[in-house]
């Protein structure tokens, strides 16, 4: 549907392991819409996921195009994975099938991707780690966006990934405190990886935070992962 205005309606969804968020915007800072929010179906089949998508995408007319925030590599709007989801998800045409569905142009990226780019001032090096069932992670270099980064499932220490030692589980098993002192070492090592200039720290589990970071990490609100997904649509000097 055609928006009255000049400036394009785009509706933003975030595919997250527990919840499937959606909210339409005109510019990254200007909603339409109130934000809302259905369960991810479980088990998190490609199937029943698309039609609750698609649901939730119906609840929220009109726009004028959608972006999608997938937990997993999104290559050419084909899922290549996805950790924190059920089944068989590679190769899936999922922005392809969405678009045909809701009859409106339809980009697909990685969930961690969308919210760095509602988070970077778009100079330097800017990372993002987001933290909820997993671990995702964007990294950007004057505003440009190195995709599928995927650091969650890069060895961290003794022997497991960023995500099994930060992710949900770890959380639940070892605790906040316990939890915050391995994010700080895991901050201390990227910072000498990447040396970024600042990292975003973001996701549902980014409240857990109860620790003095160093000055150049700052942590972001959830929300800013739906209007990161406007900026897709914007020239990269936007």
């Amino acid at each position: 549907m055609t928006s009255s205005h000049h400036r394009p309606i785009t509706l933003t969804v975030d595919i997250g392991g527990q919840g499937i968020k959606g909210r339409t915007f005109r510019d990254p800072g200007a909603p339409v819409s109130a934000r809302i929010r259905v369960k991810t179906p479980r088990p998190a089949r490609h199937g029943p996921v698309l039609d609750a998508l698609v649901g939730l995408i119906e609840k929220l007319r009109p726009f004028d195009r959608v972006t999608i925030g997938f937990p997993g590599v999104v290559v050419g709007g084909v899922v290549q994975s996805a950790p924190n989801l059920d089944g068989r998800w590679k190769g899936v045409p999922l922005q392809e099938r969405v678009s045909e569905r809701i009859g409106a142009p339809v980009r697909i990226i990685n969930d961690a991707d969308m919210q760095g780019f509602g988070a970077i001032e778009g100079r330097g090096v800017e990372m993002i780690i987001t933290f909820g069932t997993g671990m995702g992670a964007a990294m950007f270099v004057d505003g440009r966006l190195f995709p599928n980064l995927e650091l969650g499932h890069h060895p961290f220490e003794k022997g497991k990934t960023y995500e099994e030692r930060l992710g949900q589980a770890a959380l639940d098993t070892i605790g906040k405190a316990q939890w915050n002192r391995r994010l700080v070492r895991a901050v201390s090592l990227l910072q000498r990886i990447f040396n970024f200039d600042t990292l975003y720290i973001g996701g549902g589990n980014a409240r857990c935070i109860k620790t003095k970071l160093p000055d150049n990490v700052v942590i972001v609100k959830n929300e800013i992962a739906l209007s990161g997904g406007v900026r897709l649509w914007q020239p990269p000097s936007s």
